[in-house]
């Protein structure tokens, strides 16, 4: 038995790495997944995967710190399979190593807009619409940036930590709505990111794992597919660590 028969479903970034993981997962389970993204060719790209694997799938380009961009991407859903019942709020970026007082606010406000401010857009636009129609669960992509100090990553790490504030606030402000709100943290994950690094470098990353390894994007498709599904119906406003162990 397939988890999200007859759902539909939104990933944000989902051209590649974690987003494109996850959208790949849900439409295994059975949901019609809207792919969203900035970059096209990515995002074209998520959806023949998909539809090869005999899933259901359609793109919708979306930036996500646009409010015109994040409600369109709910109506394109609802227009395209007929409603929207799953959202993960994946879309973010980083930012180059600096200390606090080097940063400029071009680079704190890049960040920021992406990744604070998108997941909140993309929040609003969704629960909005969940609360006309019956109910939805959203999972928001956090970070162990999120729970934990990152010096020379502060943009990153604010964003996150209030993302991490987004999911909580949401999950009890929707907790009699028939809305799910929680989030995952990863960790150190090889995205392609990580995979274009030296060995020598990755290993190090790997290191700092207590389990001596990086995660897989579908590690994190995992833990979102149980946040999403029935199987944790009794669980919201939970930030979900998936970082083999760096967390403790």
């Amino acid at each position: 038995m397939m988890f999200f028969e007859s759902k539909v479903a939104l990933v944000t970034a989902s051209g590649a790495g974690i987003g494109r993981a996850i959208a790949q997962r849900l439409a295994a389970e059975g949901a019609a997944v809207v792919v969203s993204d900035v970059n096209d060719e990515a995002g074209a790209a998520t959806v023949a995967l998909i539809v090869e694997a005999g899933g259901n799938a359609a793109y919708q380009r979306a930036d996500v710190s646009s409010p015109e961009d994040v409600t369109a991407l709910v109506e394109f859903a609802v227009e395209t399979f007929g409603g929207l019942h799953l959202a993960v709020n994946n879309a973010g970026i980083g930012s180059m190593p600096k200390e606090l007082q080097d940063l400029t606010l071009p680079e704190w406000d890049r960040t920021i807009n992406v990744t604070l401010r998108g997941t909140f857009l993309s929040m609003q636009a969704e629960i909005s619409h969940f609360r006309a129609n019956g109910g939805g669960n959203i999972v928001n992509i956090a970070s162990i940036a999120g729970i934990r100090a990152t010096p020379q990553l502060t943009p990153y790490g604010a964003a996150k930590h209030g993302v991490i504030s987004l999911t909580r606030s949401a999950a009890l402000e929707n907790a009699q709505q028939g809305i799910r709100v929680n989030a995952v943290a990863p960790g150190a994950i090889e995205t392609a990111s990580l995979a274009e690094l030296p060995e020598e470098a990755k290993a190090g990353y790997a290191a700092e794992v207590p389990m001596h390894r990086l995660g897989k994007p579908e590690e994190i498709a995992n833990a979102v597919v149980w946040l999403l599904s029935e199987e944790s119906s009794f669980v919201t406003g939970v930030v979900l660590p998936v970082d083999g162990g760096t967390n403790a």
